[in-house]
């Protein structure tokens, strides 16, 4: 690290210690380090996700489950049903399998190769864990640090190819000491200063030493690739009623929403539309639509509707009371399909 490179962590400290976010999975700035269970299930939680929307769900998860080992007790289900809305849900079975994991060890492991190894923990997830809750020098870079790392090194190579680069310069950056506070402050600054649209350079305490800046080209950084349009997908979901119940299944462990609990449709998924046949036999009204964007789809949902009689449908499933619906922990979608089954059917 050279004389530069340690001016800046050290600005970048100084103004951490001062504008630290108070955030319920932090420690204050110098402060012992926070328990890794708590920085580890927030750093999964905030991965494609803001801030504002992990809040409740932390404090939902943490009250419910308040150590990793109690969590890793837990039944799939209930879990999955906790998780419901916060999207990407590979991320909540994964969070089981680690939570189990983890259990079984006595504690997480405290270096940033070793917390690789487990089950969903990433490169950018075991640096953010091994910096934050365990002081070790690693260099945590994720959407926030990219912005600031590009505009202060000026890197106009387009993402995703310019993560090399950047990944260099943050590493160049990164002190040897409070690496978790230096990470933790990087986040800060991208996401309150270093912002997309607009930052604020006349607060940034590296606005002197921002290259970007100095040549005027900050705010075009980081250059991002043209994005792909998303294919049009088509599926059909059933809402199948018998008194005051409705009719559920959980989706298969693999695949889109897996292991969730859903209603029956008709097979879609973001490579095909739904080709399958309704569960059952009848005379179904369709009650309209709803759409839902996935990461590598757009999704345009009928819903269909019957009044079932005696016999039950032929996927596997569970009646479910329709006044306690919230409590089935059904993912965004078919929370949408649900609140319009209830417009139209009330």
């Amino acid at each position: 690290m050279t004389a530069s490179d340690k001016t800046i962590s050290g600005k970048l400290l100084h103004w951490y210690d001062a504008h630290a976010r108070d955030l319920p999975w932090r420690a204050p700035p110098g402060a012992p380090a926070p328990d890794p269970y708590r920085v580890w299930l927030s750093e999964v939680m905030l991965q494609q996700t803001t801030v504002a929307a992990v809040k409740p769900y932390f404090a939902k998860f943490t009250e419910k489950w308040p150590t990793v080992e109690v969590l890793g007790a837990a039944e799939e289900a209930e879990i999955m049903a906790a998780w419901a809305g916060l999207g990407y849900y590979s991320r909540a079975r994964n969070l089981v399998k680690c939570a189990g994991e983890v259990a079984v060890r006595g504690d997480f492991p405290q270096t940033e190769a070793e917390l690789r190894e487990l089950p969903g923990v990433g490169h950018y997830t075991a640096a953010a864990i091994a910096a934050i809750a365990f002081d070790q020098r690693a260099v945590v870079v994720d959407a926030n640090v990219e912005r600031v790392v590009t505009r202060l090194f000026a890197v106009k190579e387009a993402l995703p190819a310019a993560r090399k680069a950047i990944r260099a310069h943050a590493d160049q950056i990164t002190p040897d000491k409070r690496a978790g506070d230096f990470a933790q402050a990087m986040m800060d600054l991208g996401a309150t200063i270093c912002t997309a649209r607009d930052p604020n350079c006349l607060l940034c305490p590296l606005a002197g030493d921002c290259v970007g800046r100095k040549a005027g080209i900050a705010e075009t950084l980081p250059v991002k690739a043209a994005k792909k349009a998303k294919p049009e997908r088509r599926g059909v979901a059933y809402w199948i009623e018998r008194e005051g119940h409705v009719w559920l299944v959980t989706r298969a462990e693999q695949g889109m929403l897996g292991g969730m609990r859903a209603l029956p449709d008709n097979g879609w998924s973001a490579q095909a539309d739904g080709t399958g046949d309704p569960p059952l036999s009848g005379d179904w009204r369709n009650l309209g639509a709803v759409r839902h964007m996935f990461t590598h789809a757009a999704l345009t949902l009928e819903l269909h509707h019957i009044e079932a009689r005696e016999n039950n449908p032929s996927e596997a499933g569970e009646w479910w009371p329709i006044d306690r619906i919230e409590d089935a922990g059904l993912p965004t979608l078919f929370a949408k399909a649900t609140r319009l089954a209830l417009a139209r059917c009330s």
